[in-house]
């Protein structure tokens, strides 16, 4: 059910015609309480929709009572009248509430650098406000839905109380979080300081490690909701590795549902001397589109992630390119830096996994990004997608 599995919410997914295709394009995330807990982390672009704009002022107090999303539009790059537009957003939703404009969250998906049409986004409002219901997650889920195939849901249970999640992502998926849009309930009994820190923990490991295209979005927002309704209390590291799992459950679809995707990839680098070392090799090699190439096309050209690891500085990852191992599904096909077992033997075409492990041997820190392959498809859908 989403983000209504956890007690205390309710939501809702209606057409409102932002869509040409008449799908579901608004939704609405309501807390009921008795907490208002809220927590949220945004994308790094410098370039900010305004709903991400609004949003992060909405929730500097660690409160928030409702979330609404549409797709079919990011209001992203639309000047003064876009953020004019955002506000009377959360207004509206507040007085159809009852609740205050500064506790609504607002969130956007779609092209850039056009308008919302507002009296369809308003109509949609007061529709989702009439069907909000314990169990409208998956039609929320629905309605966020951009280049998404399917929807992304994700839960967890532990002792007692709940986590549920939606996301929705198919594309623009990067570091810095990952297109994305992501709402995320529970009905354990946090405050805001406990909220954050889990959110950025599971964030960091989660959203933070999928990187699809390389491409920030202008949009991306995880967004946190407590409502308390369990009336039961985790220890921090409980709900952090609660949250943490809805996360990696939902960034897993995220890779899994990149646009024109046939293989998911994952690059995990280990033997680095720092974390931050692994990270910057496991990127670099995840934004190879010279090895995304070769993996659509079923060969397993190592030279391509050699290639890659070695565009990062020493200063950052040091490490003696004499002693690298890579693996591709097993089969060390790079040795110390030269050749190891025939390429041949490694079969890309049996599976959609694909497992590529780089040992540097420089050190004991490892870290796992998930990516996905360039396929014609990526490039036709993001070629056509504004017309």
């Amino acid at each position: 059910m989403s983000v209504t599995y956890a007690r205390g919410f309710t939501a809702a997914g209606v057409a409102a015609g932002l869509k040409n295709s008449g799908a579901q394009d608004v939704a609405l995330v309501v807390n009921a309480g008795p907490l208002d807990t809220a927590s949220a982390v945004f994308t790094e672009n410098r370039i900010q929709a305004a709903p991400v704009l609004w949003s992060r002022q909405a929730i500097a107090d660690g409160q928030a009572q409702a979330v609404i999303l549409n797709s079919g539009g990011a209001n992203a790059c639309t000047g003064p009248q876009g953020f004019a537009d955002t506000h009377h957003t959360a207004e509206h939703v507040a007085q159809v509430l009852d609740i205050s404009p500064g506790d609504v969250l607002v969130c956007s998906t779609g092209l850039i650098g056009e308008r919302l049409p507002m009296d369809r986004l308003i109509t949609g409002i007061n529709d989702a406000s009439t069907k909000l219901h314990d169990t409208g997650g998956l039609d929320a889920a629905h309605a966020i839905m951009t280049t998404d195939s399917v929807p992304k849901t994700a839960t967890a249970t532990s002792n007692g109380w709940r986590v549920g999640g939606m996301a929705k992502g198919a594309g623009m998926l990067a570091p810095a979080l990952a297109t994305m849009l992501c709402v995320i309930t529970t009905d354990a009994t946090i405050d805001a300081t406990t909220a954050h820190a889990a959110l950025r923990e599971a964030t960091r490991t989660t959203f933070d490690r999928i990187d699809s295209d390389g491409c920030m979005s202008t949009n991306d927002t995880v967004i946190l909701l407590a409502s308390g309704a369990s009336e039961i209390t985790p220890t921090a590291q409980e709900f952090t590795e609660a949250l943490t799992s809805v996360c990696a459950h939902l960034a897993r679809q995220l890779i899994a549902d990149a646009e024109g995707a046939s293989h998911d990839i994952a690059v995990t680098v280990r033997g680095a001397s720092t974390q931050e070392a692994a990270l910057a090799v496991a990127r670099s090699i995840t934004r190879s589109n010279l090895l995304k190439a070769a993996i659509f096309g079923n060969d397993p050209n190592w030279g391509r992630v050699l290639a890659a690891l070695g565009t990062v500085p020493v200063s950052v990852a040091p490490y003696e390119p004499d002693d690298v191992d890579v693996t591709i599904n097993g089969v060390t096909v790079c040795r110390g830096g030269g050749v190891g077992e025939d390429r041949a033997l490694v079969d890309l075409a049996a599976n959609r996994d694909v497992d590529i492990v780089v040992d540097l041997h420089a050190g004991d820190e490892s870290v796992t990004i998930w990516t996905n392959d360039l396929t014609h498809d990526y490039v036709h859908e993001n070629s056509a997608y504004s017309t």
